[in-house]
């Protein structure tokens, strides 16, 4: 039978049909007794994403931050594993988010969450970042989703934080929002709003009309650059403060 953690904080109407859950609970089976015997992961620096040294077949790996990796089972393509490296926080407050979201189309729902692994709904697109890579034309309505997903979070008493153009997909020209696990953070975080002044200001006039294919070196050097840029700022500010 499933674990009984699958249904604290996800009652049952999270599952359309019974068939839902028993296939839950299959998946769940596979995980532990093929997945995680053999999976390979680790963090090696917190800024960069995680490595999975190894994946046991059929197992796929669909993507990979800072802190986790997703994987998921061709048997079972409407949901993803996702996998905290050793010792990367996060996992908590990522299920807390997830039971503050409930239900909404530009995100994930969470199906099982339990010893640093969750199953989430699968969220099928390409992430902006691809989509720079590919010249793939984003339309606004991808950007003014996010947003109104953003503003849903919010009055769901939770911040939106690290949303950036890695955390973020487009599926038939509509937004939708990946990575949730920082949205308990209070800090302020303007990724996304530098995000959005980066495409109206430079993307849309500039290289959208021209449907530019950008290299993945280049694109790491602009996210390097910037996330230093972000650090040189914060550094700076207090320094302005104790002067004043």
């Amino acid at each position: 039978m499933i674990d009984e953690s699958l249904s604290q904080g996800y009652p049952d109407p999270l599952y359309k049909s019974s068939a839902d859950r028993a296939q839950i609970e299959r998946l769940i089976e596979s995980i532990h007794q093929e997945l995680l015997p053999n999976l390979q992961i680790e963090s090696v620096d917190p800024h960069d994403p995680v490595k999975v040294k190894y994946i046991p077949q059929p197992w796929q790996l669909l993507g990979a931050g800072n802190y986790a990796a997703v994987v998921y089972h061709p048997d079972y393509p409407n949901q993803v594993v996702k996998i905290y490296a050793p010792g990367r926080p996060g996992f908590e407050e990522e299920v807390e988010v997830y039971q503050r979201l409930g239900s909404h189309p530009a995100f994930s729902e969470c199906y099982y969450a339990k010893n640093g692994l969750l199953i989430l709904r699968r969220l099928y697109g390409v992430t902006l970042y691809d989509c720079m890579h590919l010249g793939l034309q984003i339309p606004v309505q991808v950007i003014r989703d996010i947003d109104r997903a953003l503003d849903y979070a919010r009055k769901r008493g939770l911040y939106p934080h690290d949303v950036h153009g890695r955390n973020v997909m487009m599926h038939e020209g509509r937004g939708l929002v990946v990575d949730i696990s920082d949205f308990l953070h209070e800090e302020t975080c303007s990724k996304w709003n530098d995000l959005k002044k980066a495409y109206y200001w430079l993307y849309r006039p500039i290289l959208c009309p021209l449907r530019l294919r950008i290299p993945y070196f280049l694109l790491d050097i602009v996210r390097k650059s910037y996330r230093f840029l972000r650090r040189l700022a914060s550094f700076k500010l207090p320094i302005r403060r104790r002067r004043k």
